[in-house]
């Protein structure tokens, strides 16, 4: 896996999730669009990054039982996640977002609920043997920027685009899982 690029590409595909949650609060929120950016941002970022060497924990604990066929794994774990964003792209109504989101418990949901797939990812580093940290924090980081971009962006026309922008963190990630299917392969 490419040290920066691939990270890069898989953090875009991921906070995709993160973008589209916060174009809703964006669009919703009647307080202060700055704190409620900073604070998306910070508990999306936290939550991606932790999510995603969690992830890596997890799957180091047996990626030396499934070795021989660990790029299929990665790959179809990449696959599936891109396909659940593109269905739920294509499928779901708008995501409902708490009007008042800067409590604890319903940030703290968004959070978990925008970085499951990121465990899913961090599996996946495990298999393909890929040092966890640098991937991590720049999945965090890309859910920080997209996060605060999307508050700001909601406020102009996050109620336009809502949910659609899982589309293309789907097709990112599908692709992604393409290329380690057939780099294992080749």
């Amino acid at each position: 896996m490419d040290t920066l690029f691939a990270p890069v590409i898989i953090g875009i595909g991921l906070a995709m999730d993160c973008f589209a949650v916060s174009l809703a609060a964006g669009c919703s929120q009647r307080i202060s669009r700055l704190k409620v950016a900073l604070v998306l941002g910070a508990f999306f970022g936290v939550f991606q990054t932790g999510m995603t060497l969690g992830g890596w924990l997890l799957g180091s604990g047996f990626a030396g039982v499934i070795s021989a066929f660990d790029h299929w794994v990665a790959g179809i774990l990449l696959f599936v996640i891109g396909g659940k964003m593109l269905f739920e792209g294509i499928h779901k109504e708008e995501q409902d977002v708490p009007r008042d989101i800067l409590h604890l418990v319903p940030i703290t949901i968004l959070a978990i609920a925008t970085s499951i797939d990121a465990l899913a990812v961090g599996i996946s580093f495990a298999f393909l043997a890929v040092p966890p940290i640098l991937p991590a924090i720049i999945i965090g980081i890309i859910a920080t920027v997209f996060s605060v971009t999307g508050v700001f962006a909601g406020g102009k026309i996050g109620c336009l685009f809502g949910k659609r922008v899982d589309i293309l963190g789907g097709i990112i990630l599908i692709l992604i899982g393409i290329r380690v299917i057939l780099q294992g392969t080749v």
